[in-house]
């Protein structure tokens, strides 16, 4: 098929400009989790849009940021560079409104890719006067010499139809890299881990949810039924009661949540057990996070 076109699409910027709110919209499910929590993807997460004529590969990834302190942050850095390397087309994420010092990052790193780079003006639902925000898009489009500037609200749905009809004007012809049915290259095993995650950033407080990752201990159909057990890693005692919650509560809500979550995405029905355990440091140990499935491959 000579017309067909197929490749590989990074989704870049900082931290909590909409990058996984994004992707999830451009294919039409949900596969990045997301929160208002700034470093929510830890991942490089693959999402593919098959369309008439097209497939495009979309990268979401890790917010790049500045003081990346701890291993964990050091890893999802790297995750983030690394999503530039081989593709065929870039997605520069940035908000209406706001340029911050690690978007100047972002641009700097930019600055070493040959590829087209299409800048991505989210969140633009926050001017409703649309003559205020066309100045804006000017002074942006100086930045550097983008394919296109395009305008969306990933979360209202807005002009993200145009930009998925763009994204393949772009891509090489060829033929189609993964399965026409096929919608992320992550294992039921890494969704259900993540969508556990996904509940714990939403249902606790600022600092918690960094502190914390999950791990599938075990997920077996049987009878008809997803048998998934997970344990949420914390640091120190002290977060363990926390996640738990009076009387076991916050624990329960986040089961339940999660729960409902897997079986819309599974489309079967999921029986869940979830335990807290204390694995101290385990965001600033190499190693640890390594066993932990952050691994650079």
């Amino acid at each position: 098929m000579t017309d067909f076109r197929a490749g590989y699409v990074a989704i870049v910027g900082r931290p909590n400009v909409g990058k996984s709110t994004l992707m999830n919209h451009l294919i039409g499910q949900k596969i990045s989790i997301t929160s208002a929590k700034p470093q929510t993807t830890r991942h490089r997460v693959l999402g593919i849009d098959s369309g008439d004529g097209y497939q495009a590969v979309y990268v979401d990834t890790p917010g790049l940021h500045l003081g990346a302190k701890k291993a964990m942050n050091r890893y999802m850095n790297r995750a983030a560079a690394g999503s530039l390397e081989g593709v065929d087309l870039v997605l520069f994420v940035i908000e209406a409104g706001r340029w911050t010092a690690e978007d100047e990052m972002v641009l700097t790193r930019l600055a070493e890719v040959t590829v087209p780079v299409i800048l991505v003006v989210n969140k633009v639902d926050k001017f409703p006067d649309k003559t205020t925000l066309l100045p804006l898009l000017a002074e942006l489009a100086k930045k550097r010499e983008f394919a296109e500037v395009v305008p969306v609200s990933a979360l209202k749905d807005s002009n993200l139809p145009s930009l998925r009809k763009q994204v393949p004007r772009y891509l090489p012809q060829g033929e189609a890299i993964f399965e026409q049915d096929q919608l992320t290259d992550r294992s039921q095993r890494f969704l259900a881990a993540e969508i556990v995650r996904e509940k714990l950033m939403r249902n606790l407080g600022e600092e918690l949810p960094y502190a914390l990752t999950v791990e599938i201990e075990q997920f077996k159909e049987e009878g008809g039924v997803y048998d998934i057990a997970a344990v949420i890693w914390v640091e120190r005692d002290g977060q363990k009661k926390i996640v738990i919650g009076k009387g076991g509560a916050g624990l329960k809500l986040v089961g339940q949540q999660a729960r409902e979550d897997m079986e819309k995405l599974f489309q079967y029905r999921v029986f869940l057990r979830l335990w807290v355990k204390v694995k101290e440091g385990w965001s600033d140990d190499e190693r640890a996070l390594r066993s932990l499935g952050y691994s650079d491959d």
